[in-house]
């Protein structure tokens, strides 16, 4: 008799203890596109989410589309047909997923946009991303205290960049920059030499660094011969290292000409680097770890029959829809808060990777 209890509650403890990971083995897969690894910060995305999908007991299938749109279609495909439960994509052009989302509905399954806005859907079920006009705020309120606009101080020459036109965000982040700086540019303190304002003549197709540069480059050589130019509005590291690299080449970056207020997104090791070097002056700070377990609260909601989290109703219209959303708050970080921000206060990078 004595034995046999034994066994039973051996086999009741065994059963207890194989439950979850029986249950954790059903869950998934989940399907994760990210649209390149050309940036840090997508890979980062991407490693993210793994972690705290596979932490959950979900398979993750994480693809990396190299900014190419067919491919893009063709790993999202792939998942569909591999019986993926929810799609996680940050898309490269957001207005090119319908159909293949429309595939996707039609078997069930749930589609979360993240970080990019995807756009001309009805099957876009929940957005995961920060603040963006919030980044674009951000950036432009960096500038407005760098040069002590609010001081009546001025006037300035001033030159932007914008994100690439087919993601939703850039448009975001050019309008909250807007927000700020149209004043200042409309009472004469801040001054765009070039006359290059909206995003149709701004943007930086793909977010390429090597585009930004030339287009720096031409705008120095153009408009500034003989003139200063005192800030750049750059809306992600990614390009303000070659808009840094442009600066440098015509003498920017030396006591006799100090390099104007350049600004970024992401705090991209080689841009933290850059702040600490007294080149770029800010960057904007994303925790995707965070981003991730929104992204993953989303998921396990939407596959337990719940509604998930969400903090914003209104803001993201996909041009078919208003899209539920969990909106981050962004970090402004320069060289007086980098530490407390990114290392000791976040652990998000070491301090020797930095220095």
């Amino acid at each position: 008799m004595k034995k046999t209890t034994l066994i039973l509650a051996g086999l009741l403890l065994g059963g207890v203890a194989l439950a979850p990971y029986a249950s954790a083995q059903s869950k998934g897969p989940i399907g994760i596109s990210m649209p390149t690894k050309s940036s840090m910060r997508w890979i980062a995305d991407g490693d993210n989410m793994v972690k705290v999908f596979k932490e959950r007991g979900y398979k993750a299938d994480l693809q990396f589309a190299d900014d190419d749109i067919p491919n893009q279609l063709a790993q999202v495909e792939n998942m569909i047909t591999k019986g993926a439960k929810v799609l996680v994509i940050a898309a490269i052009d957001g207005t090119t997923l319908s159909d293949v989302l429309q595939k996707a509905a039609d078997k069930g399954i749930k589609v979360i946009s993240y970080d990019r806005l995807i756009r001309g859907s009805k099957n876009v079920d929940y957005y995961a991303t920060f603040d963006n006009f919030q980044v674009g705020v951000l950036q432009a309120a960096y500038i407005e205290k760098a040069l002590d606009l609010k001081a009546g101080k001025g006037p300035f020459n001033i030159e932007l960049f914008g994100g690439s036109a087919d993601d939703n965000n850039a448009h975001f982040f050019y309008n909250g920059a807007m927000s700020v700086l149209k004043p200042y540019m409309d009472k004469g303190k801040l001054v765009v030499r070039s006359k290059q304002l909206g995003m149709e003549k701004v943007a930086t197709l793909r977010w390429d660094g090597a585009v930004a540069q030339s287009r720096m480059d031409n705008l120095l050589s153009a408009y500034y011969g003989k003139d200063r130019l005192d800030a750049v509005l750059s809306p992600y590291d990614g390009l303000s290292i070659g808009i840094l690299s442009s600066l440098k080449g015509v003498g920017y970056g030396t006591p006799k000409m100090p390099m104007p207020i350049v600004t970024g997104q992401d705090a991209e090791i080689p841009s933290v680097k850059s702040i600490l070097n007294n080149e770029q002056r800010s960057t904007v700070f994303k925790d995707t770890r965070e981003l991730a377990k929104v992204t993953a609260n989303m998921v396990d909601a939407m596959l337990s029959g719940k509604a998930p989290v969400i903090n914003d109703t209104k803001t993201y219209n996909n041009g078919v829809k208003v899209i539920p959303s969990y909106l981050l708050k962004p970090v402004i970080v320069d060289k007086t808060n980098w530490k407390e921000v990114l290392v000791s206060g976040s652990g998000y990078y070491t301090e020797a990777q930095v220095k």
